[in-house]
């Protein structure tokens, strides 16, 4: 898999639907939960690909700087068709990395996080900062990387 970032006014208008199209499929419909997947964020985020030699995109992450020496990864997800070859790994390191080429002066990474995937996150540095709460009727956690 080979990774680029992109911003959004840099993406084609074929790479933006996919994007959105495998967010909605796994967001959306694979953990039926119903809201507005599509929103303002996309506009001023950075946006992880993960493609294969086709260009055909197995995972997707997306990077959000924000104030304070903070930034933020969000919309985490492989592939349906891709799972269980440790993408999902690759593509938390790969956003880690990105973030501290993109914005060097990074001192904290930001993740709302399903709590399900807590020890996940944890894996790479993540600590637990809330209580699980439910966000669209999924238990999740905030966490934060201190680099």
């Amino acid at each position: 898999m080979n990774f680029k970032v992109v911003p959004f006014k840099a993406l084609t208008p074929q790479q933006l639907y996919t994007i959105y199209h495998l967010r909605v499929t796994v967001f959306v419909v694979e953990q039926t939960c119903a809201y507005q997947e599509v929103d303002d964020l996309d506009l001023t985020a950075e946006h992880l690909l993960g493609v294969d030699t086709d260009g055909r995109l197995m995972a997707y992450a997306r990077l959000m700087q924000e104030p304070n020496q903070q930034a933020r990864i969000g919309r985490v997800l492989v592939n349906p068709a891709d799972r269980g070859h440790g993408y999902g790994q690759l593509l938390v390191q790969t956003a880690i990395e990105q973030i501290q080429q993109l914005w060097p002066e990074t001192t904290q990474i930001k993740i709302q996080a399903q709590h399900y995937l807590d020890q996940f996150y944890q894996s790479f540095g993540f600590k637990p900062v809330s209580s699980v709460y439910l966000e669209d009727d999924i238990p999740h956690q905030d966490m934060i990387l201190t680099l």
